[in-house]
């Protein structure tokens, strides 16, 4: 098993928790089943272990697609094509069983490969509810608005996000009539701190890359998140967001719609071609983050009640185990 830091670490306690043993390498048996995260260079230990009749089962993100509306430098373009065959032909020679992180992902891979000829399933991704909660350490001020944004990493297309949230501070605040501090979480270059700077006059707070284990605080922190990723799968930064009482507004792109339902937030129309990187009706994303605003409270409870039904990772871990049959 191998993938993401925060997915690998969450699916293998759960596992642990039930007795189940994980390795990390395919060079490491005897072993029951195999789990790929997206694609694998291992192609021919993945081979050896297909013809020893061990299951594989595929965990799929969406595909990289940004990289080719927008430039986002040659060593990037050549990665995500790299990593998009990688996917591709996995999921066609070697996995046995698909697990998709969304029905949008699904939607995404049948539209663009053609459905697999295999069983799949959806599977969402799960938070540690015990850890990711309303109470706790982390207070919202009450000077202002606090509106966050979180990301991994702003660059290779991940950026595009801030110009919809800094439109959208700038006209939640001409219209709610109190500050609102936009706090944007996540590694960026420092040339592009400083082009925001210079556009929103120092009126971003960057956080930088923050330690995990002070996530749950900064999140408590805020009044609302703003899921600026346009065609997400199923992120994480989302899901400990409800977890923690934290509503969300986003657009109606990615796994959003699915994610974000009942009063955990609020969804708003694109207002454009997002595959095409149109711009977006900020204005219809205000009025949604209004509505939040004004039943504060009832959409924090929503949120904590969605992901509480939803997004736990005991139902992740049985998502996998099931569509393993076991």
């Amino acid at each position: 098993m191998a993938g993401p830091a925060s997915f690998q670490r969450r699916l293998a306690a759960g596992l642990g928790a039930r007795g189940i043993e994980v390795s990390y390498s395919l060079s490491d048996p005897p072993y029951d089943a195999v789990l790929v995260n997206g694609g694998t260079r291992a192609l021919r230990q993945l081979s050896l272990a297909k013809r020893r009749g061990i299951p594989i089962l595929q965990r799929l993100d969406g595909i990289n697609w940004i990289h080719r509306r927008m430039r986002t430098g040659l060593a990037h373009y050549v990665r995500a094509e790299a990593a998009n065959l990688l996917m591709a032909w996995t999921r066609r020679k070697f996995a046995d069983r698909i697990v998709y992180q969304s029905r949008f992902v699904e939607a995404w891979w049948n539209r663009e490969r053609g459905p697999a000829a295999i069983p799949t399933s959806v599977v969402y991704n799960g938070v540690p509810l015990e850890r990711f909660r309303p109470e706790g350490s982390g207070e919202q001020p009450a000077e202002c608005i606090r509106l966050l944004v979180v990301e991994g990493n702003f660059a290779g297309g991940y950026e595009i996000g801030i110009r919809s949230a800094v439109i959208l501070r700038r006209q939640l605040e001409v219209g709610f009539g109190r500050r609102v501090e936009l706090v944007i979480v996540g590694q960026a270059a420092e040339s592009l701190r400083r082009r925001w700077d210079r556009e929103t006059e120092g009126k971003i707070v960057w956080r930088g890359a923050v330690p995990p284990n002070e996530i749950p605080e900064l999140l408590r922190s805020a009044h609302l998140l703003y899921a600026s990723d346009l065609h997400p799968a199923c992120p994480n930064s989302v899901l400990e967001a409800m977890a923690c009482g934290l509503p969300v507004v986003a657009f109606d792109t990615g796994a959003l719609p699915e994610i974000v339902t009942g009063m955990a937030g609020r969804i708003a129309a694109y207002g454009g071609d997002p595959w095409r990187l149109e711009e977006p009706d900020v204005s219809g994303l205000v009025g949604e983050a209004r509505v939040i605003l004004s039943d504060q409270r009832g959409y924090a409870a929503g949120a904590r009640s969605v992901a509480e039904t939803f997004f736990g990772v005991e139902k992740m871990v049985d998502g996998y185990l099931s569509s393993l049959g076991w």
